[in-house]
């Protein structure tokens, strides 16, 4: 039973800690399941990364291209990318897919060319379901503020805000029929509840 979930949220969401307990319960129930992320640990997604470090400095064009063109090889990679390790069977949990290009590279660039630059990757491949974590900004940046020794560009108040709103006007302009694949949580719950309301959803598309 091969399906490809994507988990969105902004920074401080919450998401990676609910990608990666659920992959857990699937693998705990017998159900071949594989965690992944974007950016990847390709090259691609290397630069991207040693850009959000601040080793590297690029234009928000350039870093919006390099996100699309790390996402088609997260999807066509031979190897390990995401439509073989479907092929095999695997359920695949995707830490960022599509919607993150639209809410964060929408923000800074013009979003109808975030779309086109990545409509290859949704024409291949569309996940089956999306959980987006929607927390309030400020708690994320409490969080953020909290745990990291390093704060990313895209890390701050004011662009949390308007990222979590470009989520939004994203989900809204996606197609009826992808806007159903579409789950959003209420991330200000604890973790164990958000993790048994994406376990009900789950159930409920087996």
């Amino acid at each position: 039973m091969s399906k490809f979930i994507a988990f969105e949220g902004i920074d401080g969401s919450g998401k990676s800690t609910q990608s990666k307990l659920f992959v857990d319960k699937l693998l705990n129930t017998t159900l071949p399941a594989i965690l992944t992320c974007q950016p990847t640990s390709e090259p691609i997604g290397k630069m991207i990364r040693t850009i959000f470090s601040g080793k590297m400095d690029a234009d928000q064009r350039t870093i919006a291209a390099l996100f699309a063109a790390d996402r088609l090889e997260h999807i066509l990679n031979r190897k390990n990318g995401i439509l073989k390790l479907l092929s095999d069977g695997n359920i695949v949990v995707s830490d960022r897919y599509l919607l993150s290009s639209y809410a964060y590279q929408g923000v800074h660039v013009d979003l109808d060319w975030v779309i086109q630059i990545n409509r290859e990757s949704s024409a291949l491949l569309f996940p089956d379901l999306t959980f987006f974590i929607d927390i309030d900004p400020q708690n994320c940046m409490e969080r953020i503020i909290q745990h990291r020794t390093h704060i990313e560009p895209y890390e701050t108040l004011d662009n949390l805000n308007k990222v979590k709103d470009m989520y939004y006007k994203s989900i809204a302009l996606l197609s009826e029929t992808q806007q159903k694949s579409i789950i959003i949580i209420n991330g200000n719950q604890s973790i164990d509840n958000i993790a048994a309301e994406v376990w009900s959803h789950w159930q409920q598309v087996q």
